[in-house]
């Protein structure tokens, strides 16, 4: 009992567990979606009726998880019974279509993968490189971006080369412009840090790779979901994303886009049944005859349907809502975090920038006169669920805002963080 107590104390920083809602799956009806008629708070406070979030506490964490709506959860649960029920999976040929466009990409440059960081594992030893060539990454990684990296480093003698980010997007340009040289053949990094949630020029940044023939891969954990994302406006080569962060989709599901006239330069080290256009083992030797023509080549082996099914509802969510829409939103909470953060002055310093270009969903700092860890405590025993960042030693708080998260929740923050700091 003791030590199933101690777990749950250890969990959300100190706080109990809250009571989860109840939903009966797949027979219940949901919510009605929020009238058009409806504005401003009234309409995003109505939004929140379509999550099974609990409202004992304020989820300020999405930057980590973000938990799916109703809709997301029935859709998979459907899937899920009619599969069990009739014995046929099928394949995810459809469901691939579907997100491509949501993406504005063509399903032949859409890959299914499982984490941003089995897309960036992909990107890490598809790319062509040998020994001293270099790869440009930030001092801000997170552990899904660094280690692929600093991994083939390791086994195959690749350079790494790293700046630290800048407070505007032009200084973060001219950092990254310093690194590259003749070596370089790889920019990657993060379009969002999960560190202070900064946001890089990725558009200006490809544009200048690809006019000296490097290739970008990007970490793109928290862009889908928070943009209106283009990723041909963009200009990246690679782009692994998520869907379990910001999509609201279900864990264990990703993409990876692989621009059309970058196929042939991502080497692919792992394939499976549909990665190829035919194989014979009866022939002495056994042939293989080359890969499909896509990035459907990157997404080996049995893929889950209801995962997939899952990914369409959460992106069907967003399209409902309006992606331009949930993009203003999300910009909106930031902005207003930011500036009650702001008003609490000397008690904290904030770490994200305040150029409004170089930041959308997520504001870090750190309190004076008081430990980070033990400030982040005290606002977990309050019922606030935030992330403790360790990440590139920046050691502070992290606070993910989303579309299910309401301005009355950030003012209850904002007064619950400026008694602690008292």
């Amino acid at each position: 009992m003791n030590t199933r107590r101690n777990f749950i104390k250890q969990l959300g920083l100190g706080m109990a567990i809250p009571a989860f809602s109840s939903f009966d799956l797949p027979t219940k009806v949901l919510p009605p979606f929020p009238s058009p008629n409806l504005a401003g708070e009234d309409y995003w406070t109505e939004l929140r009726r379509q999550f099974p979030l609990t409202s004992d506490r304020v989820y300020l964490n999405s930057g980590t998880f973000g938990p799916a709506p109703f809709s997301v959860l029935q859709a998979m649960e459907a899937s899920n019974l009619q599969i069990n029920t009739s014995g046929e999976y099928g394949n995810s040929d459809q469901e691939r279509v579907k997100l491509a466009e949501f993406f504005r990409i063509k399903p032949t440059e859409f890959s299914i993968t499982h984490n941003t960081t089995e897309g960036i594992n992909i990107m890490a030893w598809g790319v062509p490189m040998k020994e001293g060539d270099e790869v440009i990454l930030t001092t801000h990684e997170h552990a899904g971006n660094a280690l692929p990296w600093l991994n083939r480093a390791k086994l195959e003698g690749i350079v790494i080369r790293t700046f630290e980010p800048k407070s505007t997007q032009a200084e973060n340009l001219t950092e990254i412009q310093k690194l590259i040289n003749p070596r370089t053949k790889v920019i990657a990094i993060p379009h969002v840090t999960c560190t202070t949630g900064l946001v890089f020029p990725i558009k200006e940044i490809c544009d200048i790779a690809r006019k000296k023939g490097i290739l970008t891969a990007i970490d793109g954990a928290h862009g889908a979901g928070t943009f209106d994302l283009d990723l041909y406006d963009l200009g990246c080569d690679f782009y692994a994303g998520c869907f379990h962060k910001w999509m609201l989709g279900p864990s264990g599901t990703a993409f990876l886009f692989v621009r059309e006239d970058a196929l042939e330069k991502l080497k692919a080290v792992m394939i499976g049944g549909h990665s190829d256009i035919g194989w014979d083992m009866t022939v002495n030797p056994p042939e293989f005859k080359g890969y499909v023509p896509s990035a459907r080549r990157f997404d080996y082996g049995t893929q889950s349907k209801t995962l997939a099914v899952g990914m369409v509802a959460a992106a069907d969510f967003h399209t409902q809502i309006g992606k331009q829409k949930v993009e203003v939103r999300v910009k909106e909470l930031n902005q207003y975090l930011f500036d009650g953060l702001t008003e609490l002055g000397s008690k904290l310093e904030i770490l994200t920038p305040a150029e409004k270009e170089s930041r959308i969903s997520v504001i870090s700092f750190q309190p004076k006169g008081m430990d980070f860890n033990a400030c982040g405590a005290e606002l977990g025993k309050a019922g606030f669920r935030i992330r403790l960042v360790h990440e590139g030693n920046v050691n502070v708080i992290r606070v993910s805002t989303h579309i299910y998260n309401t301005i009355a929740e950030l003012e209850a923050f904002l007064k619950e963080l400026n008694r602690i700091l008292a």
